[in-house]
C-alpha cells in the first residue's frame, strides 16, 4: 500500500506543464492505459460515470491543429488575431504526444454540476497519474471547445469541456506554494 506521505507529495507536485516543456519521447500504451484507468475510478453520484475521453494521437494531431486554427480564425475578429497565437495553437498540438478531449455525457439523473464535478475529479486522477509517471499535462478550455462536435462525433447529451495536452516531461517541475490550509478551514463544534 502506498505511503500517505508519498501520495501527498504526488498531489503537491502536480503542475500544469505546457507542451514546450515536453520531450519527444512517446507515452507508451501501458502508461496511457494507466492514465485512463485512473480517470475511470473517480467518484460519481449514482454511478453515472459521465466522463468521456477521445485520445488524439499520430497523424490526427495535425488534423486537430488545423481544426483548432480554423476555429480560432472563425471565432476571433481579424483585428484581434495574432500570428504568435496562430503559431502557438499549431505548436501546442504538434509538441504534445497525446491530446485528450474531455467531455461529459449528462445522464439527467442528477444536477449537471455533479457530473461536471465527477468529470473534473476524473481529470484530476489523470493529472496525478501523469505526475507519478513523469508525464507533463494540462487542461485547456479554449472557446473553441464548444465546436468539438465539428471535429468528432459526440454522443447525444455529451458536451466537450476541455482539452488535456500530454507529453513526457523534460526537466524538473517548478516550485509552487499554497496559502496555509488553516486559513481556509473552520471547525464547527456546537
Amino acid at each position: 500500500m502506498m505511503n500517505s506521505h508519498d501520495l501527498l507529495q504526488i498531489i503537491k507536485s502536480r503542475r500544469s506543464v505546457m507542451p514546450t516543456q515536453y520531450s519527444e519521447k512517446e507515452i507508451t500504451s501501458d502508461e496511457l492505459n494507466l492514465i485512463l484507468e485512473s480517470a475511470n475510478w473517480a467518484p460519481n453520484h449514482k454511478r453515472t460515470e459521465p466522463w468521456r475521453f477521445r485520445v488524439i494521437q499520430g497523424e490526427a494531431k495535425k488534423r486537430f491543429a488545423e481544426f483548432m486554427l480554423e476555429k480560432y480564425q472563425e471565432t476571433t475578429l481579424p483585428e484581434a488575431q495574432s500570428e504568435r497565437k496562430k503559431a502557438g495553437i499549431a505548436e501546442k498540438c504538434m509538441m504534445s504526444d497525446k491530446i485528450i478531449l474531455i467531455s461529459v455525457k449528462t445522464s439527467h439523473l442528477l444536477p449537471e454540476w455533479e457530473e461536471l464535478a465527477a468529470t473534473a475529479m476524473a481529470v484530476q486522477n489523470m493529472w496525478l497519474m501523469c505526475t507519478a509517471l513523469g508525464i507533463g499535462s494540462y487542461w485547456s478550455s479554449p472557446g473553441t471547445i464548444s465546436k468539438m462536435s465539428e471535429f468528432t462525433d459526440l454522443e447525444e447529451d455529451e458536451n466537450c469541456y476541455g482539452i488535456f495536452y500530454m507529453g513526457k516531461r523534460k526537466g524538473d517541475l517548478h516550485e509552487s506554494s499554497r496559502q496555509p490550509i488553516k486559513n481556509k478551514v473552520q471547525f464547527i463544534e456546537s
